[in-house]
């Protein structure tokens, strides 16, 4: 099977099975996603909608998160990972996003990344779930499935972007980052990986190698 008709049945059968596939953090704005894909930095999306609720709470807009004391951001969120870094983060993002941004989350990815906590990654969410950009998000889970799949070979999540913003369609980019973070999350998982149940199996460069006792990862 060539790279291109990898790329055409992985398109094919989620656009059939995932029509809406969509993030699992919970959100009711643009910064309160902001804020969200901030913790979710090595940390699952279970656990960040646990904390969210109440620091959303306690600090509503960027106003309030801007003039927040450390402790008190610290204190909703220290179940999270990293907690004195991220609260640190969330801060000054919001001071960020106040004083340059008058408030209003910018579309720009560029932009974006001028705010603490806000890497690549992080940006491209963004931009691809508020602005509907044609971005890809590369978190551990799409490095892993898009090489398993054989729909790219790169050694960064730079060039994985790259292959992936390449060869899929500008419509589907954005849906396609959640189906293959989905399917990373609930079966091609890093460890023990569910092959018996992938309905995709028959395209995986894994699956195939696995089969003959090769393993990739």
């Amino acid at each position: 099977m060539t790279k291109k008709e990898r790329y055409i049945r992985f398109i094919d059968y989620f656009s059939l099975h995932q029509p809406n596939a969509q993030t699992e953090l919970n959100y009711n704005n643009p910064f309160e996603l902001l804020v969200a894909v901030i913790l979710s930095a090595q940390c699952t999306d279970k656990r960040v909608n646990l904390v969210t609720p109440n620091l959303f709470n306690k600090f509503p807009t960027p106003s309030s998160l801007a003039q927040a004391d450390l402790a008190d951001v610290f204190d909703c969120i220290k179940s999270i990972s990293y907690p004195n870094n991220k609260a640190k983060h969330l801060i000054g993002m919001a001071q960020i996003l106040v004083t340059e941004f008058k408030e209003i989350i910018p579309s720009d990815v560029s932009l974006l990344q001028k705010m603490p906590g806000v890497g690549r990654k992080t940006a491209n969410v963004i931009a691809s779930i508020i602005y509907e950009a044609p971005t890809m998000a590369v978190d551990t889970h799409v490095f892993r499935v898009s090489k398993r799949l054989g729909l790219s070979n790169g050694k960064t999540p730079l060039a994985v972007e790259n292959d992936l913003t390449k060869n899929i369609p500008n419509d589907k980019i954005r849906i396609a980052h959640h189906w293959l973070i989905l399917h990373g999350r609930y079966i091609c998982t890093a460890r023990n990986p569910q092959c018996g149940k992938c309905p995709i199996q028959g395209m995986c460069i894994f699956f195939g190698n696995r089969k003959g006792d090769i393993k990739l990862f």
